[in-house]
């Protein structure tokens, strides 16, 4: 969708949110325990000082964010324990654990004001089940975690094991629904897999969110070979820059147990691609340029020589941060587990997936003009990639091939953190759940949702242009009887265009017609027009 129709349709929302707050929220007694559990970089990660105690927030934090981040973050994978150990001796890494473990995964910087969405992680949908009737620390939980460590630390398992029983006993011994998003769907499945007993013992259903079953291939191997940054816009000027997050996950676990699975069956193999310069036969004549095609167990050699001599600086003293093959030995048993993995007959699994947009599936270097000479040389290249179906960062076919009996595998269109604040997921969960009466639309046999809300988008770009159109609709159930007329607003939103952007501007009309009885009908219809520069 485009970025500006996007922005009026949360605006909306928003606004529609504002409108109906005056609404008491409740608290149901009935409802069943949640425990949520994010991605990577989704828990708030504190760093203690061993001599005062105090705790200061390394992530996220985005004023002074990068000297904090090296220095506290930056760490040394240790073989031995399976353990990424921070270079830092007198500071620990934890996980803060207010209003009963969900603090560390609602909002990532409570400091942000200007641009707070920028690092909502489960807000939305915590707002939501308040609204739903489920209460902190008594029906609706988070679980926290260093998402540089491995998915099946004994650590991490420790900690998950006696987060299900604390939830368990805080909610008057009622089994838990467990709902993961992203890569805690790995951490989760390992965990069933290591401790089927226990996960048995205290769930009873667990809703996976775009996790990356088969891995993210395309996303990843850029990551290793170029980092990653976890915001956009404006608010990258004071966030850790690209190369500092580069140099944690090499040394992370995490990230290399979630490179392509080498042994599933993709439909298309993700591959990478260099174009690379090669000299003739006899070392003579000119040189030519051709394109190297590596899949993935045949990628590693390149990782190896891209990354052979990458080194940061620690306090002023050099590192050497190579592409490190006791990791890579860690996250093949890590997948081995995951591949071992079965369902308790007693628990129930559903799984959400992203779908329409363009996902990074293979990853190519170079072109014809500008071959790849020397491998080290990689870092300073930009990406190019060939994308398949999915959320923006985990393909459809890694998100839905989870290898366990589903109740349903539901497509859902959107963005792989977005998906966790869009209303067709809020819809099904509460079925999942069995919050509030059956919901008669929902079709379980067909594994999908019909909503009584309409969304229509579609999208056409030709010669620069391009158009795109949507139309949405809600409906409000209010006590407020006290307005009987239509209003019409128009709302209109522009972005000039720059070396990465194109010109958009976006306009739509928004039409509340009251039903009675404090009914309302609200129709957005929306249109947006970029062009290239």
């Amino acid at each position: 969708m485009a970025i500006l129709l996007e922005e009026i349709i949360r605006s909306v929302e928003a606004f529609l949110k504002l409108k109906n707050s005056t609404q008491k929220p409740y608290v149901d007694p009935n409802l069943d325990p949640v425990l949520l559990v994010p991605g990577i970089a989704g828990s708030i990660l504190n760093a203690v000082d061993h001599d005062s105690g105090k705790e200061e927030r390394v992530w996220v934090r985005i004023f002074g964010a990068d000297h904090e981040f090296r220095t506290k973050m930056w760490s040394r994978f240790d073989p031995s324990s399976g353990k990424t150990i921070s270079l830092d001796p007198k500071t620990s890494i934890v996980v803060p654990q207010e209003r009963a473990g969900l603090l560390a995964i609602d909002v990532l910087d409570p400091d942000l004001i200007v641009g707070r969405e920028s690092v909502f992680y489960f807000h939305e949908m915590i707002a939501e089940m308040l609204g739903w009737g489920f209460e902190e620390g008594k029906t609706l939980f988070g679980f926290g975690y260093d998402f540089r460590q491995s998915n099946r630390l004994q650590e991490a398992m420790d900690s998950f094991a006696k987060k299900l029983e604390s939830v368990y006993k805080a909610s008057g011994e009622k089994k838990i629904n467990v709902i993961s998003h992203s890569m805690g769907g790995l951490l989760v499945k390992c965990f069933m897999s290591l401790h089927s007993d226990i996960f048995e013992k205290y769930v009873q259903n667990w809703i996976a969110i775009a996790a990356p079953f088969r891995g993210a291939p395309g996303y990843i191997t850029s990551t290793l070979l170029n980092g990653m940054s976890f915001v956009n816009g404006w608010e990258q000027n004071f966030f850790v820059s690209k190369w500092s997050m580069h140099q944690l996950l090499i040394e992370c676990p995490s990230i290399y147990e979630l490179m392509c699975c080498p042994y599933f069956k993709w439909e298309l193999p993700p591959v990478l691609e260099l174009w690379r310069e090669k000299e003739s036969n006899d070392g003579v004549g000119a040189s030519g340029v051709v394109l190297e095609s590596y899949r993935s167990l045949e990628s590693l050699e390149v990782f190896t020589k891209s990354l052979c001599d990458n080194k940061a600086d620690y306090c002023g003293e050099p590192i050497d941060l190579p592409f490190n093959w006791k990791i890579m030995e860690w996250a093949h048993e890590t997948k081995r587990v995951l591949h071992n993995a079965k369902l308790p007959p007693k628990v129930k699994f559903y799984n959400i997936y992203g779908t329409n947009l363009a996902t990074p599936h293979s990853v190519c270097y170079g072109n014809e003009k500008m071959p790849v000479k020397d491998l080290t040389d990689l870092r300073y290249f930009q990406p190019t990639y060939i994308c398949v179906d999915g959320d923006g960062t985990v393909p459809v076919e890694s998100s839905m091939a989870d290898g366990l009996e589903a109740v349903a595998r539901v497509g859902v269109p959107g963005e792989h953190r977005g998906i966790l604040n869009d209303h067709r997921v809020f819809r099904m969960l509460k079925q999942w759940l069995n919050v509030g009466e059956p919901d008669p639309f929902y079709n379980p046999i067909n594994d999908y949702v019909i909503l009584p809300t309409t969304f229509e988008m579609e999208e056409h770009h030709e010669n620069g242009v391009e158009v795109a159109s949507v139309k949405e609709s809600w409906d409000i159930i209010s006590d407020d009887n006290n307005n009987n007329a239509s209003t019409v607003s128009s709302i209109s939103v522009s972005r000039p265009g720059d070396d990465e952007n194109p010109q958009a501007e976006a306009r739509a009309t928004l039409t509340v017609h009251p039903q009675g009885d404090g009914r309302q009908h609200v129709e957005l219809n929306a249109v947006s027009v970029s062009v290239d520069a």
